[in-house]
This record gives structure tokens, sequence and C-alpha cells, in this order.
């Protein structure tokens, strides 16, 4: 179901200066060549204002420099791509799951629930569990013994909270996660892997958002800890007693293994992996597929790898990469010949 807005109310949500008529509805926000005469689009980059002459959009956010341009009304802001996210939030058409219980949850008698919360079916809450205000639990999820759940979450469809994991406010987990399951511990007892229970827990801050089939471990003794406002996409991995300070952010297939500490704000591309007991700072940026060994002394941008190349190529370096020590030494070789030659020129 589409939400309803007026152009009026949409430009104070956004604190944006309107041109146009502020009784003009809006019920959707699209690109600007799909959006019809009830919805609203953004220009935020220069190459898609070949596209804004025949938008037939009810109204289009920009930044004032390109109002001319505009055929229709304007919200005019100084970020268009923030304000196009505010108002995605408020257009938001995404099914909400029904107040109430459904009949198939199995919820245990001492299970504390909260107010106008919608649980949907097939959900499983066991014992000692307390669910907030609000809460939006989907279809088939299962949320084991002494769990948290804070006002306002939202857990879609199929995800997993295993025991004592404590989930803060407004958290949105998406489908097929699993929160709290047991960190990779094992002792090797001539040759055979003795497990180690997972004694700690998972506790998630506010405002997290987490993506689908991510999970994050339970810790070994102490807990596994994110932040607030941290944002985590689908297929990331967070090892046990790993800490991720506020608002960090990770793209797809990122990997942190045991114990890491990633800074507050920091930025983790596709495909990172942090190995165990690392110390990043606040700030950081890795791009993607970093492979990171080693503790950053200062913040910065960090890369490593190789960029793409032909396959052929890609082939003749891979073999210069294996001769790389040989070369080093040869080169160190011919510095110290060259030092000599020079040497024996000066002292005749």
């Amino acid at each position: 179901m589409s939400a309803k807005i007026t152009l009026g109310e949409l430009s104070r949500e956004l604190d944006a200066r309107l041109v146009g008529d502020e009784n003009t509805p809006i019920t959707y926000l699209d690109d600007l060549q799909k959006t019809g005469p009830d919805g609203v689009s953004f220009v935020s980059n220069k190459s898609y204002l070949e596209n804004l002459a025949d938008t037939k959009a009810a109204a289009v956010i920009l930044i004032a420099e390109f109002q001319h341009l505009c055929p229709t009304a304007a919200l005019i802001v100084k970020d268009p791509y923030l304000a196009y996210a505010k108002a995605a939030q408020l257009l938001d058409s995404t099914p909400r799951i029904a107040l109430g219980i459904h009949t198939s949850a199995v919820i245990d008698d001492s299970v504390t629930l909260g107010e106008q919360i919608a649980i949907g079916a097939n959900v499983v809450i066991e014992s000692g569990s307390k669910v907030g205000d609000g809460v939006s639990i989907g279809a088939g999820t299962v949320v084991g013994q002494n769990v948290f759940i804070d006002a306002g979450c939202k857990l879609q469809a199929n995800v997993t909270l295993y025991h004592d994991v404590k989930i803060g406010k407004r958290v949105l987990i998406h489908s097929g996660s699993v929160v709290g399951a047991d960190g990779f511990g094992f002792a090797n007892d001539k040759g055979k892997w003795i497990k180690i229970p997972q004694m700690g827990s998972v506790i998630i801050g506010d405002d997290v958002e987490i993506g689908a089939n991510t999970t994050i471990d339970r810790g070994a003794l102490n807990d596994t800890l994110i932040g607030n406002g941290v944002k985590l996409d689908n297929l990331i991995h967070i090892a046990h007693n790993v800490e991720v300070g506020d608002d960090s952010a990770m793209a797809a297939f990122v990997g942190i293994a045991g114990s890491s500490k990633i800074g507050s704000g920091c930025t983790l591309a596709g495909g990172v992996s942090i190995i165990g007991h690392l110390d990043i700072p606040d700030g950081t940026h890795f791009t993607v597929r970093t492979l990171a060994t080693k503790s950053p002394k200062l913040a910065g941008s960090y890369s490593s790898g190789t960029l793409m190349m032909e396959n052929k190529e890609w082939h003749k370096n891979t073999l210069r990469f294996k001769k790389l020590d040989k070369m080093s030494k040869q080169l160190k070789s011919l510095e110290n010949q060259v030092q000599s030659l020079i040497k024996e020129n000066k002292n005749k």
C-alpha cells in the first residue's frame, strides 16, 4: 500500500524550499524517467540532468543550481541524496506484519510482551525473553531463551536469535541472519579438536541494521559488541568477541576474525578481511577486498591486492610475484656492487 503526503508536508519534513503547489499529493518515490504525476524523484549527480527535462514527476529534489532546469515543482535542498533517503523513509511501502500475535506462534508463558507488537506465523519465542513496545517479528523467526529485544525493532522472516542476545532500540534484522551462534573455538589435542563452549553473548546497540544471511557470533567469554548506528550488508561474518564501534558500515562479504576491534565511523568495502586481534582506528576506510593483517597506526584509507587485468597478463604477473623475493635479493646485490664500484672510482 502506498503512503500519501502532500508536497508541503514533504518539504517541511526535508527542510526543503518548495517551488510549487504545496497541496499536490505524493504517494511514491522513483527515478526521473519512471516517476508519474503523483510521485517525486531526485537529482544528486550532474550525469542525470539529461533526464530532468523530460520527467513527469510531480516534484524533483535537487540543489538550487539545477532548479532552472526543472520543468515541474522543485524541492530545493543542500544534499539531494540525503533528502532522498529521508523521503524514502516517509514513503516506504514495505508491507508490515499485522498487529497482534498469529495463532500459530509458540510463545512461552514466561515471555514478557510489550504493546503494539506484531508477531507472524510460526514464530517461536522461548522462556525468559522480553519483547519491547512496537516490535515486529516476521514469520518463522526463532527467539531463544532470555533474549531482550528493545522497542521499535523489526525482525524479518526466518531470523534466529540465540539465547541471551540483547538487541537495542529500532534495530532492523533481515531474513536468514543468525545472531549469537557459537564462535569458532576449538583446542587441538593430538590432532583431535576439542570444542570450547562459548560463554559470552552478543549485544547490539540502537539503530543498527543487519543484512540478510549475516552472522554475528557470540563471545567466548566476553560479549561480541555492535555499537549504535552500525550498518551491516548481506552475507557478512563477524566472529566471537569482535567489537564494532558506533556508526561503522560494512558491505557484503566482509569477514572479521575473533577479538578484533573496529573503531567508530569506519567503512569496510565488499570482501574486506580482518584477521584476529587487530585494532582499527576510528574513521578508517578499507577499499574492496583489502586483507588487513596488522593494526593501522593511524586512521586513513587502506588497500591491498591487485587490480583487474587481462587473464594472460595476470598469469604473467603471478609468476613474477613468486620471484619477488629472489629479485629483491638480486637487486640488493647489484646495489652493493654499484656502491663498491663508486668507492673504487673515488679512490683512484
